[in-house]
């Protein structure tokens, strides 16, 4: 069973700066994930997905929003989110929090597998370590 925890209002905060970002950028078929990484310095950083027409070289907004900190000398990671940003032919009007990909856990915890990420889990926002979202993974890291 996955091992969750409840969030605080700092991790609301983080919530609403990648809803900002998208909020800001989206664009039918090229923006619709927004994505904010606070590092341990309590500095967020905030960016959105890249799609291409050919869809494996689309950039996540996780992966953008981590190498926008890395490339501000932040490397070290403690709670990242990822939101959806609604389409036009959509009934909602809202974003909402999504999970990250597989290739953003990898991503995630290859570079810092005491990171959080913001979930939803049995309806309910909550936060984890990336490594409950990975189980079993291989060990090599970068840092």
């Amino acid at each position: 069973m996955l091992k969750v925890r409840p969030l605080e209002d700092i991790d609301y905060e983080l919530i609403k700066e990648a809803e900002k970002v998208i909020e800001k950028n989206y664009r039918y078929g090229r923006h619709h994930i927004g994505s904010a990484v606070r590092t341990i310095s309590g500095n967020v950083f905030s960016a959105v997905h890249v799609e291409a027409n050919v869809g494996r070289i689309t950039v996540c907004g996780e992966a953008m929003a981590m190498g926008k900190s890395i490339s501000e000398g932040e490397h070290e990671f403690q709670t990242i989110v990822a939101v959806a940003h609604p389409h036009p032919h959509e009934e909602t009007e809202k974003c909402w929090v999504v999970s990250p990909c597989g290739m953003c856990r990898e991503l995630i915890s290859d570079y810092g597998k005491n990171t959080d990420v913001i979930i939803s889990y049995k309806n309910e926002l909550v936060k984890c370590n990336v490594m409950e979202l990975l189980p079993e993974k291989y060990t090599t890291d970068i840092e």
